[in-house]
């Protein structure tokens, strides 16, 4: 009885104990799952077809990375298995794919192309890149961003911030290719995504992809594009084929 008023007087000052931080998905600013379609509005020849050897235009690469890119041989990567360089993730998202996005759990993210049947996997809590050999898709890490930029309130927030864009950052990637023509991009390599919805006046959504890669190895400076899907009502145009390398 002695104890009961001074544990009033504190549910009153400070009321219930707030609950857990809400997860990744529940915090979701937009909803970006579903199945997206690329549109393929700009370096239609590039990214349509396989450009020729040498065909380099637009990609600020040092002298080292015009070298190694003017060794591309596509019948040696056939021979040693390596037809998903140009599949990786610093490349991936200018493939002409389709992208189905779905929840892994509560604080994973998964992409899926059927473009060379590709999986990537955006991580928001916290932990450890794989120890072993790189992949393709390397490992990210995802946070949300609220509108107008900013790192948003935390995830403590009462109330996730309305709108805005999903950043992921993709390290511990196996070399690969920023273009089908032998383009590089190294191990060395960081890849910055923001990923940002918008919903049109007449039912259409778009999801817009800002890419920036970094590579100290390859690149004089950070090579920045913006690749555009429209959402598609279902999966029936979904259509699963393997990586190649011409």
């Amino acid at each position: 009885m002695f104890a009961l008023p001074g544990y009033l007087n504190a549910q009153g000052r400070g009321g219930a104990p707030p609950g857990p931080p809400p997860t990744a998905k529940a915090a979701a600013p937009e909803d970006l799952t579903g199945y997206w379609v690329a549109l393929v509005t700009e370096d239609w020849r590039y990214r349509m077809v396989t450009p020729p050897k040498g065909d380099f235009a637009s990609v600020p690469l040092n002298p080292e990375g015009r070298r190694v890119a003017g060794m591309w041989d596509p019948a040696k990567d056939e021979a040693a298995g390596l037809q998903c360089k140009s599949y990786g993730a610093a490349g991936l998202m200018r493939v002409p794919t389709r992208l189905h996005i779905t929840w892994a759990d509560d604080e994973t993210l998964k992409v899926e192309t059927d473009a060379g049947t590709q999986t990537r996997l955006f991580h928001f809590a916290k932990t450890q890149p794989p120890s072993g050999e790189a992949g393709w898709q390397g490992f990210s890490e995802a946070v949300w961003e609220p509108a107008g930029g900013g790192r948003g309130r935390g995830r403590g927030a009462a109330e996730p911030p309305r709108g805005g864009s999903l950043k992921v950052v993709t390290t511990h990637m196996r070399p690969g290719y920023l273009r089908k023509n032998g383009v590089p991009y190294s191990a060395n390599a960081m890849l910055t995504e923001y990923y940002t919805r918008t919903n049109e006046d007449d039912g259409t959504s778009y999801l817009i992809i800002t890419t920036l890669v970094d590579d100290p190895q390859y690149l004089q400076q950070t090579f920045v594009t913006s690749t555009h899907f429209k959402k598609e009502a279902d999966g029936s145009k979904w259509s699963p084929s393997p990586c190649t390398s011409r």
